[in-house]
């Protein structure tokens, strides 16, 4: 009896350890909505997604939606995970502070703010000698959508 007991406890603890895990959330682009403006997710290149410490993750059709939800809510030290699709390689996210963005009139993205993220300083500074435009850092590209 007592070890069904210990057997029980421990089938349980792994349960709830397996089911909260705090990761990212596969996006499912078409389908999603933007937690900023509520629009549909449909653009692999201008997504964006962020995770609460407690596994919560939310959806953004583009970095500029997830970079003002951050400002507005003053919550980015309450996130796990903060994550924007890297332009050269479409669906697939990278860690936003790391990431090298780009604002040019020539790639436009979902809410017209023309930013695009780079997994590095050096294919941003390739794509900006293709579009032309500013280069931020995620600090910066915060302070340039503070309201």
């Amino acid at each position: 009896m007592k070890n069904s007991r210990t057997l029980i406890l421990v089938f349980l603890s792994i349960i709830l350890l397996v089911s909260c895990k705090v990761e990212p959330k596969e996006i499912n682009y078409g389908n999603d909505h933007c937690y900023h403006c509520d629009m549909t997710v449909v653009d692999k290149t201008h997504a964006a997604e962020y995770v609460t410490k407690k596994g919560k993750a939310y959806m953004f059709d583009a970095i500029e939606c997830l970079v003002q939800k951050i400002n507005n809510e003053n919550n980015e030290e309450k996130l796990a995970f903060i994550l924007v699709a890297d332009y050269t390689k479409p669906g697939e996210l990278i860690p936003a502070r790391k990431a090298t963005y780009l604002i040019s009139e020539k790639i436009k993205s979902p809410m017209g703010a023309n930013l695009s993220a780079f997994s590095s300083i050096e294919t941003a500074k390739k794509a900006q000698s293709m579009y032309s435009g500013k280069i931020f850092t995620w600090k910066q590209l915060k302070a340039k959508f503070v309201k």
